[in-house]
């Protein structure tokens, strides 16, 4: 009978009308008959045959119509006895829910992959499946593409009533009325989780040593060339170990296999404990390990982290109520200085670890024999940056910022130059890694401080609106009289406002406890109203960490990333997630080596709207920086875009 009612509800319109003008007519006819008699007594021939074949052959349509529409009827309630069984007897979960995702009905397979009984669900909303493991964004994105394309398609993981986490493969789509209205969301979902379980047990045979859960050669492999990728790029050195565990036979031997294997887990977790989280180690087989460590500034650097593995190494195991005691030799090679491929280097680190052995174990070597030359030569050089500073070769340089989008030159990067009186002018990068961690670090860092509130403090003079940066090492931001130190050298400059001052700390660098470095960033911002910025940003492994622990105000998106963004969709890619990150932590963001004006209007496409770099100006000395104000003029393509966006903004309001 329901099916009947819905059949008669979807009708056209054109069988109504028919079958309304054939029943009036017969009743038109047969009251003609009736009147004819009651008037004359007597019903004429004509009329008589007119009356009876009239009603007749309007009969006859009638019951034509009605047969047709009772076929249409059994053809419908076919398609609806079809689809039933399909909905029934699906092996993929189907849950169809209202406009406002209200589940209105399920099928059996969603209960039985989901645990729950069908009216149990009825009136709720699926997110009582979510697992929690993925982001709000994720879910906006999903529906954003729902309400864009009607329909989703992707892998998600939800959570059975028993709390059991399974993964789906879902497709949902939308229904629609025929004015185009959304009445009622479809998904469709197949139970994925033992093949996700199986191409992760694949992808662990393939990638992970089985006993201690490492990573194998193969991987270590591929994480060789990714390490290399980023020396190169970050311009930093890559060192690659080789530790070999000392006397391991014996215990082996004497204890078995069983314990052997106990001590070499306990070697890999103490191994992992004491590097980096984006460092590496990998077990070469039997009682070898392989190490990647990155950002490796110094060999001096690499060599205390060796130590501290070393240290760990040695104490005591206790295994089966025994005590074990091992020691451990480690070859080491630095990359660039020693290149070549992942077989070479690693030769090169086994013949150091074998010279570390033979001159008595439980210590490590340098694959490079000049090492002690080396030594010399940075204690000279030293030697010479000290003399160069007391001599006061040292000066600043400064490049401009410029808001792309207005054309304003908002601020400035003081950068220090050394001009040695016999080779000209120095780059920092000659000069600065060399008295890395060191007092006189400290010494030229309070140098720089102090020389830029004096530029600030003549800018103020001459009426210029324009703020300054300055770099700041994380050891000297670190050191006990910092904050002491730049509180008092801005009380030496009244005039200057604090928030026109910016410290920048590199995010690549090493900056240790994240918490001491927290306190001292937010002493500066709140007590002495200096602003943060976190430089070369997205160079670090823990960039996002950085992010959300440290509370600078700005972020600068690396120059390395900013120069291939037009060739390099990786590159373009890691922009576009910074500038979204900026955006989330309520951070501003700006661009270093923007070196044309493609790339500035690239970057302001994705909603960067601050730049510095060789498109806009190279550092200078003040005095050219002054003419260089005096005859700017903003980039017109720069403008036309900012200006372009702006109109957009207001047509849409």
């Amino acid at each position: 009978m329901q099916s009947f009612i819905n059949y008669i509800k979807n009708l056209p319109f054109w069988h109504f009308i028919t079958v309304f003008v054939a029943i009036a007519i017969i009743i038109s006819e047969v009251l003609i008959i009736i009147q004819s008699y009651i008037l004359h007594g007597e019903i004429h021939n004509d009329l008589l045959i007119v009356g009876f074949f009239t009603p007749a052959i309007d009969a006859f349509v009638v019951f034509f119509i009605t047969g047709l529409m009772l076929i249409q009827l059994k053809e419908n309630e076919t398609k609806l006895l079809l689809s039933s069984r399909v909905f029934h007897e699906s092996h993929d979960g189907i849950v169809i829910t209202n406009a406002k995702n209200e589940i209105i009905d399920v099928n059996p397979a969603f209960c039985e992959i989901s645990g729950y009984k069908h009216d149990e669900v009825i009136g709720l909303n699926p997110l009582i499946l979510s697992s929690g493991k993925h982001s709000p964004e994720f879910y906006a994105d999903m529906w954003q593409q729902i309400s864009a394309h009607g329909h989703w398609k992707g892998e998600v993981w939800n959570r059975k009533k028993n709390g059991e986490l399974y993964a789906e493969l879902l497709t949902i789509f939308t229904l629609k009325d025929n004015t185009g209205i959304i009445i009622n969301y479809v998904g469709v979902f197949s139970d994925i989780t033992q093949n996700k379980k199986q191409q992760e047990k694949l992808t662990q045979l393939a990638h992970y040593d089985m006993l201690t859960g490492l990573p194998n050669r193969t991987l270590f492999s591929d994480r060789f060339h990714q390490a290399i990728a980023h020396s190169n790029r970050t311009k930093t050195q890559l060192a690659i170990c080789f530790l070999d565990l000392d006397n391991f036979k014996p215990i082996n031997d004497n204890f078995g296999h069983g314990i052997g294997d106990q001590l070499l887990i306990e070697v890999a977790n103490r191994i992992k404990a004491n590097i980096k989280e984006d460092d590496t180690v990998s077990r070469q087989g039997g009682d070898e390990f392989a190490l990647l460590l990155g950002d490796i500034t110094s060999y001096e650097q690499c060599k205390q982290t060796i130590e501290k593995i070393h240290h760990a190494l040695t104490q005591p195991y206790l295994l089966d109520g025994y005590s074990h005691t091992i020691t451990t030799s480690t070859g080491i090679t630095l990359y660039p200085s020693d290149k070549g491929d992942i077989d070479t280097l690693i030769r090169h680190a086994d013949q150091a670890m074998y010279q570390a052995k033979l001159v008595g174990k439980n210590r490590f070597q340098l694959f490079n024999t000049e090492q002690d030359q080396q030594n010399i030569q940075k204690h000279l050089q030293i030697k010479e940056i000290q003399q160069a500073f007391i001599n006061n070769e040292f000066c600043l340089y400064y490049q401009p910022k410029v808001n792309m989008k207005t054309g304003v030159v908002f601020g400035t990067e003081a950068l220090i130059r050394w001009i040695h009186p016999e080779k000209g002018l120095i780059s920092p990068l000659q000069f600065l890694p060399i008295i890395e961690k060191t007092e006189l670090e400290v010494l030229i860092g309070a140098w720089v401080i102090n020389q830029a509130l004096n530029q600030l403090n003549l800018w103020i003079q001459k009426g210029i609106k324009l703020g300054i940066s300055v770099n700041i090492s994380s050891y000297h931001l670190r050191s006990v009289s910092f904050f002491s130190d730049l509180e008092k050298s801005l009380a030496r400059h009244p005039n200057v406002t604090s928030g026109s001052f910016q410290l920048e700390i590199l995010e690549s660098s090493e900056l240790g406890d994240l918490n001491t470095i927290n306190h001292i960033i937010k002493t500066c911002k709140n007590e002495l109203g200096v602003n943060v910025a976190l430089d070369d940003f997205g160079t670090g492994y823990s960039s996002l960490t950085h992010l959300r622990n440290l509370s600078a105000n700005t972020i600068k998106i690396d120059r390395s990333f900013v120069r291939d963004m037009l060739d390099d969709p990786g590159d373009y890619a890691i922009i576009d997630g910074v500038i979204g990150l900026a955006n989330s932590f309520s951070r501003e963001v700006i661009a270093e080596g923007v070196e044309s004006t493609e790339h500035g209007l690239m970057l302001l496409v994705m909603g960067c709207y601050k730049a510095q770099g060789f498109g806009i100006a190279r550092p200078m000395p003040i005095d050219e920086l002054y003419f260089w104000l005096s005859n700017y003029t903003p980039n017109k393509e720069w403008l036309a875009a900012g200006n372009k966006e702006r109109t957009q903004k207001n047509d849409s309001s």
